[in-house]
């Protein structure tokens, strides 16, 4: 509509500035005076209004102490200086934004888990300075070019556990770029999205009028970053955008042959500068058009007109036990019934949201005749899973859930409360297999169709499964090497051996590979199940078999043996194998020693199995020893005889 300014619905406070801005005047009424450490919020103007009500201003804190109350501005402020404060008696009003003071956390436990905390953001804005100085080696990287630019500097880098948080008002293409390197380049990383949410709807708000119109005006102090921010976003949609501190900067040249101009807000930007800015762009439009609209009209024109099923995002502004009321900034009072704010009923509404909390709904009702619109947040919450669930099928995204039940041709899956239908052929379990065994557990999968009329999503957990073996596969055999170890899982067994999964590739230690022992089937040392540390004798990646090995190669049988025994020593052995001539005897494992059958007992025998048995133990005498060849000698007759002897001589 020609001659029209376009005012952004979500322009001016967030609810962070607003409490910081509430708490100090409070603050200087009730104590009679308070100081701030710097500006409260980036605006001179409240910053000026906040002076005149008795929020004195200082840079050095290190002068404040007993008797003094300090209001902490809503970026935060260094760990020190607040740990001095306290250490000095001062009384600290805490202004900071939740949402930093939630970051703060996040960034002192990563030290606690012992990770090192990212910080995405500008590095000398004071939330990010005060966000670096919760944990001891904070890295803050401005954007994709410094992460990229770390990762090059040590291979090691690739390694260190890390936690990604995001300045509140950083802009989130910034964020997803450089959050998604380190994800791919880096192995143990937990990120955590926490740039603001009314800072994304005011970035993405501005970005959409910045589409439509001739002129846009960002109104916010200049030292602001959100407001910044909104100017560079708002550049690459809009030909000529200006920003501005208040209505006094605004020129009648700015809107040479503009007929529709938009108007947007830092956080930091009062309600009152706003509209001052409104009124001046309506007044200068009009006198290029030679229109008379009044501010009055064209500010009416700004207010929202709600329809059912409109998504709106308000303010928490009274509570009772059975609803909540919200001003969304439309002409009719707006509220949340108990029953549409949670499924809970023993829930109270004070224990869910606050005033002056900043809210998302959808709109279910409308009466314009008695001017009021009803509300929900619980459908708005399940209106978002289900997109989730339908970008899921775009995006190919995999999701996690819990099996809940098993049905006829597969099982069932909660995923974000709704039920997820995967078919037994795409459970990723073998044909025939009982189903019910995977219920309780928890799943990865991925959502192939959705119709949310029928309310129906049918999901494939093999084709992550699928995709992770793959994956896992080529991992190994680009790195596999003759010496390799890895921690493996016994997959199957046979009479000659264990196949073993190294992660997502079998290999086969054959049973001579098992024990230094002599085992005849590899049940003797494993089962189906077993963990076993393995490494690498040889591999054919044509064939794609591997040879693995479990005996420990370091170890010398024959050296434990000569450094255990001598020629006369008494030791206690198993038989391992019978002949005609004699019986075979571990005297160590991997190595055997010949007890001939002349020196099985002390009497004449015809066969050694007429006395032992294999798995027999017994003790031997050790009566030679041949280093060179590395045969053993062993007698039980030797042990036998001074006994023979003795009775021998009493008859």
């Amino acid at each position: 509509m020609p001659g029209t300014v376009i005012l952004a619905k979500s322009a001016g406070f967030c609810y962070g500035v607003r409490r910081a801005v509430d708490l100090a005047r409070k603050t200087a009424v009730e104590s009679g005076g308070c100081w701030m450490l710097g500006d409260l919020i980036h605006n001179a103007n409240v910053v000026r209004e906040l002076e005149e009500l008795g929020v004195r201003k200082t840079t050095e804190p290190e002068t404040l102490g007993e008797g003094d109350t300090v209001v902490i501005r809503s970026h935060g402020e260094l760990k020190r200086v607040l740990d001095g404060l306290e250490a000095r008696g001062a009384a600290c009003v805490n202004a900071t934004c939740p949402n930093v003071c939630r970051i703060q956390k996040l960034v002192a436990q990563s030290e606690q888990e012992g990770r090192r905390a990212v910080i995405i953001g500008e590095p000398h804005h004071p939330e990010v300075m005060g966000l670096a100085s919760w944990c001891a080696q904070p890295l803050v990287f401005s954007g994709p070019e410094d992460v990229r630019a770390w990762l090059a500097e040590a291979e090691s880098n690739r390694d260190i556990p890390l936690t990604v948080v995001a300045q509140t008002t950083c802009i989130r293409e910034l964020f997803e770029t450089s959050w998604e390197i380190i994800k791919k380049e880096c192995t143990n990383v937990k990120i955590f999205d926490t740039i603001c949410d009314a800072t994304h709807k005011r970035q993405s708000e501005a970005a959409e009028i910045a589409g439509k119109v001739d002129v846009m005006v960002v109104v916010g102090d200049r030292k602001s970053a959100n407001t910044k921010h909104l100017t560079e976003i708002c550049m690459r949609s809009c030909p000529r955008v200006f920003q501005i501190e208040d209505a006094r900067e605004l020129s009648p040249d700015f809107f040479n042959g503009c007929h529709v101009a938009g108007l947007t807000a830092g956080a930091s930007t009062p309600a009152g500068i706003i509209k001052e800015v409104y009124a001046t762009m309506s007044e200068e439009i009009k006198a290029a058009e030679g229109k008379e609209e009044s501010f009055e009209e064209l500010l009416n024109q700004s207010f929202k007109t709600l329809n059912t099923g409109d998504r709106v995002t308000g303010i928490v502004t009274a509570i009772t036990p059975t609803e909540v009321q919200v001003d969304v900034g439309a002409k009719q009072a707006a509220y949340i019934k108990l029953s549409e704010l949670t499924d809970d009923p023993s829930a109270k509404p004070e224990d869910i949201v606050h005033v002056n909390d900043e809210i998302e709904t959808v709109v279910v009702r409308v009466n314009d005749v008695e001017g009021y619109a009803e509300l929900s947040r619980k459908r708005l919450e399940s209106i978002k899973v289900w997109e989730n669930i339908e970008q899921a099928v775009e995006d190919k995204t995999v999701m996690e859930g819990v099996v809940i039940a098993e049905n006829k041709g597969g099982i069932v899956v909660s995923v974000k409360g709704i039920q997820v239908f995967v078919p037994a052929s795409q459970s990723g379990q073998p044909r025939g297999a009982d189903l019910s065994s995977m219920i309780k557990q928890k799943v990865q999968l991925r959502v192939t169709e959705v119709n949310r009329n029928r309310r129906r999503v049918v999901g494939s957990i093999r084709s992550v499964t699928e995709e992770a073996r793959k994956a896992a596969q080529e991992q190994i055999w680009s790195s596999i090497e003759v010496g390799k170890h890895y921690t493996g899982t016994v997959k199957s067994m046979t009479s000659y051996g264990v196949f073993v999964d190294i992660g997502g590739v079998d290999g086969m230690v054959h049973i001579s590979e098992l024990s230094w022992s002599r085992i005849k089937t590899p049940s003797e040392v494993c089962k189906v199940g077993d963990t076993l540390e393995v490494y690498v004798i040889a591999f054919d990646p044509e064939k794609h078999k591997i040879s693995l090995g479990v005996k420990d190669r370091s170890i010398d049988p024959w050296e434990v043996f000569m450094n255990k025994y001598s020629v006369g020593d008494v030791a206690s052995v198993r038989i391992v194998k019978l002949m005609s001539f004699g019986a075979f005897a571990e005297v160590v494992p991997g190595v055997d020693g010949l007890i001939h059958i002349s020196q099985i007992a002390d009497r004449r025998i015809d066969k050694p199995e007429d006395v032992l048995s294999e798995g027999q133990i017994v003790d031997v005498k050790i009566t030679a020893i041949d280093e060179e060849k590395k045969k053993i000698s062993l007698s039980i007759r030797a042990l036998l005889a001074p006994a023979a002897e003795e009775d021998s001589e009493e008859e």
